[in-house]
C-alpha cells in the first residue's frame, strides 16, 4: 500500500543537507485504518478503503457505523478508497502509517483548493485589464464574448466571471524532504492544495 490520507498542518522552512533553505508543507499523514478490502472476486476490482481522523462511533449514522464495525471498533470522519494490487497481504483493521514512504520519494497530493467566492476574469483566468486612462471605461471587464451575426451565441466553456476555488486539485511529483514517524508527519517540498486542516490524499508517484 503506497497511499495515505492526511491533514494539511501548514507551511514552514527547513535546511537541506546542502545548506539551502527549502519551503515545505507539513502534512499529518495517518495513521489510517483499513476499513474494507475489495477484490476482483467480490467487487470486480482491487482496492483498499482507508479511514482517517477518528470520530466517536456514537456520532456516526447507523449505515456507516455498521460498515465500520466489520473491520474495527473505531469511527472515522473520512473514508477514501485507493486502487491497489496489494490486497492479498492486507487484512481489515490493519494500521497504515508514514512508514510506507521514505525520504526522497516522489508523491502526488490531491486536495480541495481554497474557495475564492465569485471572481472576475482577471483573478479567475488571468485576463489582461483594459487601459486606465484616456477616457477608457473598460478597466476590468471581460470585453466582447461573441459575434452578433454568426454564430449568434456564446460557446460553451467560454472563460467568464464566476465561482472560483473549491475544486479538486492534484500536484504531482512532490518530494518528501523529511519524515517524523513519532508525530506521523510528512514534510513535502513546496505547497499543496487546500486550506489548513484540509484533507489530503498522498500517493506515491
Amino acid at each position: 500500500m503506497s497511499a495515505l490520507l492526511g491533514k494539511k498542518i501548514g507551511m514552514t522552512n527547513v535546511f537541506s543537507s546542502a545548506g539551502k533553505l527549502v519551503p515545505v508543507t507539513v502534512v499529518q499523514a495517518g495513521p489510517c485504518v483499513v476499513t474494507q478490502v475489495k477484490t476482483n472476486e467480490s467487487d470486480g476490482y482491487n482496492a483498499l478503503q482507508l479511514g482517517f481522523d477518528e470520530k466517536p462511533v456514537e456520532k456516526l449514522n447507523k449505515p456507516i457505523a455498521g460498515h465500520l464495525k466489520k473491520a474495527t471498533d473505531k469511527g472515522f470522519r473520512v473514508l477514501r478508497e485507493f486502487r491497489t494490487d496489494d490486497v492479498e497481504t492486507v487484512e481489515p483493521g490493519a494500521v497504515v502509517g508514514v512508514d510506507v514512504f521514505a525520504v526522497g520519494d516522489k508523491v502526488n497530493i490531491s486536495g480541495i483548493s481554497k474557495g475564492r467566492g465569485f471572481q472576475g476574469t482577471i483573478k479567475r483566468h488571468g485576463f489582461h485589464r483594459g487601459p486606465e486612462t484616456h477616457g477608457s471605461r473598460n478597466h476590468r471587464k471581460p470585453g466582447s464574448i461573441g459575434n452578433s451575426a454568426w454564430p449568434g451565441k456564446v460557446f460553451k466553456g467560454k472563460k467568464l466571471p464566476g465561482h472560483m476555488g473549491t475544486d479538486r486539485k492534484t500536484i504531482k511529483n512532490l518530494t518528501i524532504v523529511d519524515i517524523k514517524p513519532e508525530d506521523n508527519l510528512l514534510l513535502v517540498k513546496g505547497p499543496v492544495p487546500g486550506f489548513k486542516t484540509g484533507i489530503l490524499e498522498v500517493k506515491k508517484a
